[in-house]
């Protein structure tokens, strides 16, 4: 069948550039990227679920090339994994429009250059070369969203695994590592603490409670938290080489002139493998408990602090013997692996039981950051990486 005239011949570079031109910031729809990207898998004739989201605005895209059908046990085969979603530019100071592909010297400019839109242009690129090629199993393209806040469209995909959608054996999660060989990283919870305390006119502070002080307390002991936890969570994989906390931000008060009745804070942990982040908001609340809302309910027994999780990314180890880590190190060349302190959806692929890694192109410093780029090698060595894979399950 003849490839549609707008999708044909497309080169990594033209196929990066058209994805750059979409704005999926997470909080907007992605809906024409995921349709752009199921019409130029249906004009190369792959087998394509395009997988609307119940939000609306949003949709994921699985394709196979090869196979037999999702119930088939050859249909196991290896996934490439990436999502669409980029984060916000607001506030950033970008000499270039972060919605268009700008070429300086051998860098390509652009929101989504390394985190991850190289790597769906490279999973993009190959699928000429692929439907040329006899495969012994079949290569599962995995296009999801909204893993900047929370990997929901893949958690969705990964849900339907053996059902509607056939389940990896292997699967190469394309985040930035320098096409090296990334076999654990660290997991990432988001947290929101609340403190309740009482209002009253400032200049009558002993009958209220403020809940921004009682907040910068809480605040503290994360801190001292963090510096406990130190020797506990040590392991020089990675950097930083322990649990790490953060407080992201912080809001309350009502007037200059008021005891302020509200404090919100959030924060995240950064844990390792093996170590359930979540038992520190328990710990926090212990801490509330014993030295913090005894005072505060002595002025007023309705004093409180509630912390709910807001999501997480479970912390990731593929196993030093998983066919995924033996397949990468050798499509890269390389005999070592390496631990990263930024989380991904490997941990939801791992833990439905599908072998993974981390292997893509791209720095992780330029992710998030303005004037985003990705070097032009690292999309030529992706695709070097993508061939030997080819070549590995050609018949």
């Amino acid at each position: 069948m003849p490839v549609a005239s707008s999708f044909a011949n497309m080169n990594v570079q033209e196929i990066l550039a058209a994805l750059i031109a979409f704005d999926t910031t997470s909080t907007k729809t992605n809906i024409p990227c995921a349709e752009w990207v199921r019409d130029y898998l249906l004009a190369h004739g792959v087998e394509t679920h395009y997988i609307p989201a119940a939000d609306g605005i949003h949709a994921s895209v699985f394709a196979t090339i090869g196979g037999h059908g999702p119930r088939d046990p050859s249909a196991a085969g290896i996934a490439l994994s990436g999502h669409m979603d980029v984060v916000p530019v607001t506030g950033q100071p970008w000499d270039t429009n972060p919605f268009e592909l700008v070429r300086k010297g051998d860098r390509l400019y652009g929101r989504g250059t390394t985190d991850m839109k190289g790597y769906l242009a490279c999973m993009l690129a190959m699928v000429p070369e692929l439907n040329k090629t006899k495969l012994s199993r079949p290569v599962h393209l995995v296009f999801s969203y909204d893993e900047e806040v929370g990997c929901t469209g893949v958690l969705e995909m990964i849900a339907e695994f053996g059902k509607s959608l056939p389940k990896p054996e292997i699967v190469f999660v394309g985040e930035p590592s320098m096409m090296s060989v990334v076999d654990s990283h660290k997991g990432g919870y988001r947290f929101e603490t609340t403190v309740y305390g009482k209002d009253a006119h400032s200049s009558r502070p002993n009958i209220g409670v403020g809940a921004i002080f009682v907040a910068a307390d809480l605040i503290a002991e994360l801190k001292r938290m963090e510096e406990r936890m130190k020797p506990l969570t040590h392991n020089p994989r990675f950097d930083p080489d322990h649990l790490t906390i953060t407080v992201s931000s912080i809001e309350g008060g009502v007037a200059h002139n008021i005891i302020p009745p509200k404090c919100m804070f959030s924060w995240g942990v950064r844990a390792m493998p093996g170590h359930d982040a979540r038992a520190l908001a328990a710990d926090l609340q212990t801490y509330a408990e014993t030295h913090v809302l005894p005072e505060m309910r002595a002025v007023h027994p309705d004093c409180r602090v509630e912390t709910k999780i807001m999501g997480g990314i479970p912390p990731f180890w593929s196993g030093e013997n998983s066919p995924s880590r033996s397949m990468a190190m050798k499509l890269a060349g390389q005999n070592a692996t390496f631990a990263v302190p930024y989380g991904t959806e490997a941990s939801h692929f791992q833990a439905a039981g599908c072998s993974t890694v981390v292997c893509g192109p791209g720095h992780i410093d330029q992710a998030h950051q303005p004037n985003e780029y990705i070097d032009i090698s690292e999309l030529e060595n992706c695709m070097t990486f993508l061939r030997r894979m080819k070549d590995q399950i050609s018949v």
